[in-house]
């Protein structure tokens, strides 16, 4: 049911209607007393999601109005349930007390409310409703001049980057950064699907410049680096966005960092599924590379880890800086177990600090402050004074550093364990403020006081169950069971009747009253000089935010280190050499995610080694299904991410040539969102290989072909073959079941064949997974049918057709007769483009105007005739 405007409406449903159009097709967290109450369409979809009873207030347009509500106290947790379904909900707070409301419009006013945030999956801040190990990015892009604008921050720690790419680039770029909400200009035909619009003129540069200069405080963005138009543009309606949903308030935003060019090892979005880096595809962080490596102790570590898998380095110095460190590390077990234990019991800073600066902060954030920038000094102390330190390490130290005036501040400031709410008080430490101490012990006294005036009512009256309690009605007040209330009902008593329960009589008493209100003056004293305290406390912080930003990222960086050293010590992985040159040279290399799988179960994984180089740059793999070729594909092109991200390997030697891209096509499945086939995903990944590789470019590629009929298979493969070797030139491994490929070894002078070893034993089929020169003796596409439970009446069918096939292709030559003579593909290019170039010099040398009818007739003819006679 659509809402609106009704004449009819209570002021309470024209308030909430005037809040639900401002909320731009949010939910509606609107807020009464204790609750945060949905209506209409909200509460059904939120009742849904949340399994909670719907129910209903009163009437509007004549229909009853559905409703549903949450506690206000626990609203976080049925947030991370409406942000997880992919709501976004908009929370309208009272923004006035009823006493405020009574003084402004009379006893009958309405509590003035307005919406005070915009809860989105991209701008979460709250440590409930974040994932510890992983990064929370909010992307804006945009395109200019035929350029597309990206900026992208993680507001829970405040990092912002801004880049620049061609539009065919738009979607790898995104695939690395893999943004949870992703906001576009409003009419613009190339954005991505499920993206927030926003108003276009958000979007403009100049906007965009004046907007960082003023988070930033700056006159000129010169010193952050240089930024393109498109850059900007980005920016701009990036930070618009974090301004309308913090309704003014915007959060932790560091100083852009640039990234002109191409800085990291590219992967389109298919090849990072293709490859499960973060996660699998089944969709959780189980079973992808990411898990399989991730020895880190801090989430702040581990989102550092899953930002260097998703964008390996491209330069032999900053690679090579990263494993000296690792390297230090893994040889030092002592310092490497002594260093994990201190940062284990790291605090998340940086995430504290966002919270902190985004007005979301509490008195915990402070102590998590305060306690990680103590531990992150010590740490510095500690590893400074080890010898031979590797030189990102010494770059890292000095962050560790100078803050020993905060840290000297809060510690004096705040109790050892502050609480998670500063309503209530009790965070500042003693001694800190005398005057606080003053207002505590006055409030301390009165609470003394009516401990010694109880024990004193309950002597004078003789009553023994006599009590003084408090609650937030009545707030302090003497009770007494009811068979006794009669004796303290009489005028010179001196108690005064409050109220009367089924069992038990409430009193109360001048004294009493008295002690009460010392108790109220001192405690409301207390809690508004400890909120100011907060202030200071917290301007504090925010004035060190990036240096305090700069302590995060380097302890973040130092735990990774010391992850990837663990990880390697553990499975005694190795240093791989980084060269310019374009080789891979794997020795003994493995799956990390299937060796760890294997090793649960008690199995081994079979090594292999991969060698190419200039000379013999393609791998051309058969042999049977499940015998390990695609493993082998995938397992060097995780080696490649993990040498670039700056990690050891899984294998016993390793020489990698940088790669610039990397591409996977194996195991397409369908897209039946866009409309498209398993074959037709196959061919457009293909496609993109095809028209981006290069010779500093590493492709793995798997059945290619196999979605469609044998001999249109075949062909694709082989023209595939051809141009990836002539044309591409990458480093490649190609796996197929087309034997008849192996004839390009012939033609193509840096392909070699290769084959994963099986054996069939007594009848039955044994997959040695070893891969081993030479092309594949037999598919054993029939003993893995079998080994997959096929009935035994179909297997032997499929035999008796099998051997008739084969009787066929020898008889006939098989599939690939004929193709012995087929030119290479780069000769079958050039003598096509050199039929359609004649052709087209023909037309170009005619004098339209002077052919007459006939004339134009006849030159058609000749030049059909000319075609079909010259048609390869």
């Amino acid at each position: 049911m659509a809402v609106g405007k009704s004449s009819g409406a209570t002021p309470m449903m024209q308030q909430y209607l005037a809040l639900k159009r401002e909320a731009e097709g949010c939910l509606l967290f609107y807020r009464m007393g204790d609750f945060f109450e949905l209506f209409f369409d909200d509460a059904r979809e939120a009742s849904a999601i949340l399994d909670i009873a719907l129910t209903s207030r009163g009437e509007h347009d004549g229909a009853p109005v559905a409703m549903c509500g949450v506690p206000a106290h626990a609203a976080e947790g049925y947030l991370a349930r409406l942000i997880k379904a992919g709501c976004r909900v908009a929370i309208a707070e009272q923004v006035e007390t009823p006493e405020e409301a009574k003084r402004r419009g009379g006893s009958k006013a309405l509590v003035a409310r307005s919406i005070v945030r915009f809860v989105t999956s991209g701008t979460l801040t709250e440590e409930a409703l974040l994932e510890p190990r992983r990064a929370n990015i909010l992307a804006a892009i945009c395109e200019v001049r035929g350029r597309i604008g990206i900026a992208a921050c993680d507001i829970s720690t405040g990092r912002m980057e801004l880049e620049e790419c061609a539009p065919e680039a738009m979607s790898a770029a995104l695939a690395r950064l893999d943004p949870s909400e992703l906001v576009v200009p409003e009419g613009w035909d190339g954005a991505p699907d499920n993206a927030i619009q926003r108003p276009r003129q958000d979007f403009a540069s100049d906007a965009g410049e004046q907007r960082l200069k003023a988070v930033h405080g700056v006159a000129t963005l010169d010193g952050f680096g240089t930024f393109t138009r498109a850059m900007l543009s980005a920016a701009g309606g990036l930070v618009g966005y974090l301004d309308h949903v913090g309704r003014g308030n915007l959060p932790l935003l560091l100083p852009p960092v640039a990234h002109v060019g191409e800085a990291a090892l590219v992967m389109d979005e298919a090849t990072r599924a293709s490859l499960e880096i973060l996660q699998s595809q089944q969709g959780g962080r189980t079973g992808s590379l990411l898990a399989a490596i991730d020895r880190c102790v801090t989430g702040a570590g581990a989102r550092q880890l899953a930002e260097d898998l998703a964008a390996p380095l491209l330069g032999c110095e900053a690679i090579n800086a990263r494993l000296l460190m690792v390297h230090w590390l893994h040889d030092d077990p002592l310092l490497r177990a002594d260093l994990r234990e201190v940062m284990r019991a790291l605090p998340d800073i940086g995430r504290a600090l966002g919270r902190v600066v985004a007005g979301r902060g509490s008195p915990r954030d402070l102590g998590q402050i305060r306690d990680g920038l103590a531990e992150a000094r010590r740490i510095g102390d500690f590893l400074s004074g080890k010898p031979d330190r590797p030189s990102l390490l010494d770059r890292l130290l000095p962050a560790l550093g100078g803050h020993g005036a905060l840290v000297d501040l809060l510690q004096r400031a705040l109790v050892a364990s502050p609480p998670t709410e500063r309503s209530q008080g009790g965070f500042i430490a003693e001694s800190f403020d005398a005057a606080l101490d003053e207002l505590r012990a006055i409030s301390g006294n009165a609470r003394r006081a009516i401990a010694a005036l109880e024990n004193r009512y309950r002597t004078d009256t003789g009553i023994a169950a006599l009590k003084i309690r408090h609650n937030g009605v009545l707030g302090y007040f003497i009770e007494v069971p009811a068979r006794h209330g009669d004796a303290l009902m009489s005028s010179d008593s001196g108690f005064t009747h409050r109220q009367t329960m089924a069992g038990a009589v409430r009193f109360n008493s001048l004294q009493l009253h008295e002690e009460a209100g010392r108790i109220t003056e001192a405690g409301g004293h207390a809690l508004a000089a400890e909120d100011a305290h907060f202030e200071e406390l917290t301007a504090h912080v925010v004035e060190a935010r990036s240096a305090i930003a700069q302590t995060a990222a380097a302890l973040a960086r130092i735990d990774v280190a010391a992850s990837q050293a663990e990880r390697a010590a553990e499975g005694g992985w190795c240093r791989p050499e980084i060269v310019e040159e374009p080789v891979l040279a794997i020795t003994s290399g493995r799956h990390p995610v299937v060796e760890t799988a294997l090793a649960a179960s008690g199995a081994r994984f079979v090594d292999n080694d991969c060698q190419l180089s200039p000379d013999d740059r393609l791998w051309l793999i058969g042999g049977p299904n499940m015998g390990g070729k695609s493993t082998f594909l995938r397992q060097n092109a995780l080696i490649v991410i993990l040498a670039q991200s700056g990690g050891y390997v899984p294998a016993a030697s390793a020489t990698i040539g940088l790669v610039d891209k990397l591409f996977s096509r194996v195991g397409a499945s369908d897209n039946l969102a866009r409309g498209r086939s398993t074959f037709m995903v196959e061919m457009v990944e293909t496609a993109a290989i095809l028209a981006q590789a290069g010779e500093r470019s590493f492709v793995i590629l798997d059945e290619v072909g196999r979605g469609t009929s044998t001999y249109d298979g075949l062909a694709l493969a082989w023209a595939v073959v051809e141009a990836v070797h002539g044309t591409n030139r990458s480093r490649c491994l190609f796996a197929t079941h087309y034997h008849e490929l192996s004839r390009l070894a012939d033609s193509c002078e840096a392909l070699s064949l290769h084959h994963v070893c099986a054996r069939e034993w007594k009848g039955e089929l044994v997959l040695l997974h070893e891969l081993a020169e030479g092309p594949a003796d037999r598919s054993y596409g029939l003993a893995v049918a079998k080994l997959a439970g096929l009935p035994k009446d179909v297997v032997a069918r499929a035999k008796s057709v099998l051997d008739r096939l084969e009787k066929g292709r020898a008889e006939t030559g098989g599939l690939a007769a004929g193709l012995g003579d087929l030119p290479l593909f780069a000769a079958a290019s050039y003598s096509q483009a050199e039929l359609r170039d004649t052709l087209r010099e023909r037309l170009e040398a005619l004098d339209v105007d002077a052919l007459s009818p006939l004339d134009a007739l006849q030159l058609i003819y000749e030049l059909k005739r000319d075609a079909a006679a010259t048609e390869p």
